[in-house]
């Protein structure tokens, strides 16, 4: 009889291996008290209270130790396609753009209404219900800031600052618009010096717009010299609003 208890005990713990195995790792505490427990009730049925309390303590060690062994299993992330921060699940644009800024559905944000995703927007203000072109800009693009330097077609390192992006927004977003640049210049100097400083101005912007990735297929160029003022030639402030460079979408 001795032999067939000592033999249903280690039966017991038998089927505590297998039954642990099986427990999820955060569970280790169950499985050690159940195995705890299971342990000194096949002490108890093999006799007395000494095989209670060694059953007890073998059973934790053995539940605890199982259980423990188990590898912890880490939930998968949810796949971002578009790379936005948005799931998929949750994503309602699953091909945004690469680094456009998204809202919380996924979708490209368009702060003026015009029509235009402000990540390819070069005019962010537009007027309510204003007929915008495929820049997001109503009229001509003034390069505000593209500068040259003094009497040539050079362009400053500022103004190459802030050519850059637009150059890449081109290449990346407006691949195919057409967009012509023209040059302006004040009045000071013959007409024909400012009509060839003008136009060399124009093609030094989309000589450097090329440069960095635009095709020169979409760009086209063209010179006013000091024929289209937009201020008042006679203050230096107004030619200074004269000298510049503007960008607009070919019709």
């Amino acid at each position: 009889m001795r032999v067939y208890k000592k033999i249903t005990a280690m039966f017991a713990v038998a089927m505590l291996s297998v039954g642990c195995t099986s427990v999820e790792t955060e569970s280790w505490q169950n499985c050690a008290i159940a195995g705890g427990l299971l342990g000194g009730a096949a002490g108890a049925f093999v006799e007395g209270a000494t095989e209670v309390a060694v059953g007890t303590v073998v059973g934790v060690t053995v539940g605890g130790a199982i259980c423990g062994s188990e590898a912890p299993r880490v939930a998968a992330a949810e796949p971002d396609t578009d790379a936005d921060g948005i799931v998929d699940s949750r994503d309602e644009c699953p091909a945004t753009p690469a680094g456009a800024v998204v809202d919380s559905k996924g979708c490209t944000i368009d702060g003026d209404a015009d029509g235009v995703a402000d990540y390819k927007d070069q005019c962010l203000n537009s007027a309510p219900g204003a007929k915008v072109n495929s820049l997001g800009c109503v009229d001509a693009l003034v390069l505000d800031g593209v500068n040259f330097h003094t009497g040539s077609a050079k362009l400053t390192a500022s103004a190459k600052e802030i050519l850059l992006p637009l150059a890449m927004s081109h290449h990346k977003y407006h691949s195919d618009v057409n967009l012509v640049i023209t040059g302006h210049t004040d009045s000071q100097g013959s007409d024909a010096s400012n009509q060839a400083l003008s136009e060399n101005r124009a093609q030094a912007v989309k000589a450097f717009m090329v440069l960095h990735g635009c095709d020169a297929n979409k760009l086209s160029t063209m010179g006013y010299g000091e024929s289209k003022a937009i201020a008042d030639n006679a203050s230096s402030a107004g030619r200074a609003k004269n000298r510049r460079v503007e960008l607009s979408v070919q019709q």
